[in-house]
């Protein structure tokens, strides 16, 4: 069966599953089962976070020019249009990408989970979906780069986590903003097309159906949240959807409205709290500038800044999460290697 028929298919099938699925209300666990759920993550402490993409190949530069912001971003700083950018699924081919040595690495930095974006803003998924042919499998590359991290984690015991994105720049549920003056308005605020939100919601859930049955997903970490078209009530609703498939899976707050919403946990990013409070919290941060791999950017954080920002999110409740962004063969910069590994010799020592 083509992909093209089993969605048909898979669409009409869905919408009794998923309203079955989704009576169970789990906001409103009790708290005792709420912080057992929660234990091992907020014993951990700290993690990886992983931006790869079909952007890593550009490192933050398109046709000679390098785009400021975050390389991740480079369709919405240059506006480049979905068919234009989806001619790099030609070219995506990171055949020196070392899922062992990443977890290996991870590991030895004193890490005790690790999140990769399965599905940026872009769209592009890096394992080989039943609903889109935007996907690895789509590429030269062809490996499932989810399984092979999953199956390292649990080798090495790191916990496995996935972050999906709600907005989506290559769906044809969605369209690039015109009412926009810039990259952000074009594109952060990408325009959900008229009577198209039902569809692209079911969209979402499949896909992430395949992440927890697939690749025993640990956690699920959303972004792109302050779209106008999505709000707390469908947040809510694809919270409950995701629990009743995993009941112990860890959610972040971006599923709903992160200025409002607070389970399970907070994201501040590229800050954290100046005190502790009384909700569960991780603190996200780039090693360098960008998330995604960007060639000019070289503004590495020393192993002290890494150390001491670790031991001050954990000593007020929360956890680190420390990005880096293998380049468009898969490797990991050497700086991000370096620095790493020698805050995680400080981490043993003290």
């Amino acid at each position: 069966m083509t992909k093209v028929k089993f969605l048909v298919l898979s669409l009409l099938i869905t919408a009794v599953t998923m309203n079955a699925q989704v009576k169970n209300n789990f906001i409103n666990e009790p708290q005792a089962d709420f912080e057992n759920r929660m234990q091992w993550f907020t014993d951990a402490g700290y993690g990886m976070f992983i931006h790869f993409g079909l952007y890593s190949q550009l490192g933050g530069v398109w046709k000679g020019d390098s785009i400021d912001g975050y390389s991740e971003w480079i369709q919405s700083k240059a506006d480049i249009a979905s068919q234009e950018y989806a001619m790099l699924t030609h070219t995506f081919n990171p055949v020196d990408f070392d899922a062992e040595f990443i977890v290996k690495t991870a590991k030895a930095a004193g890490m005790k989970y690790l999140v990769i974006t399965t599905k940026h803003h872009e769209g592009f998924c890096l394992w080989d979906s039943k609903y889109t042919n935007f996907d690895v499998a789509s590429t030269p590359f062809k490996r499932d780069i989810l399984a092979e991290l999953s199956a390292s984690c649990k080798k090495h015991g790191i916990r496995f986590g996935t972050y999906y994105s709600i907005i989506d720049w290559h769906h044809p549920s969605q369209e690039r903003n015109i009412d926009g003056n810039d990259g952000w308005g074009w594109w952060a605020e990408i325009r959900m097309k008229t009577g198209r939100k039902q569809e692209y919601i079911t969209y979402m859930k499949n896909q992430i159906k395949e992440l927890i049955d697939n690749y025993d997903t640990d956690i699920l970490w959303f972004d792109g949240d302050w779209v106008h078209w999505w709000n707390n009530e469908v947040g809510t609703d694809l919270y409950n959807y995701i629990r009743g498939l995993k009941p112990e899976i860890i959610i972040n707050n971006r599923v709903a409205k992160r200025s409002n919403f607070t389970k399970d946990f907070g994201t501040p990013e590229q800050v954290h709290l100046d005190e502790a409070v009384n909700y569960e919290w991780e603190a996200c941060y780039t090693i360098n500038g960008s998330w995604g791999y960007k060639i000019a950017d070289t503004n590495w954080k020393q192993p002290q800044e890494i150390y001491d920002k670790l031991k001050d999110i954990n000593a007020k409740g929360g956890n680190l999460l420390l990005n880096i962004g293998p380049d468009g063969n898969g490797n990991i910069p050497e700086e991000s290697v370096r620095v790493l590994l020698e805050a995680g010799g400080m981490l043993n020592k003290k």
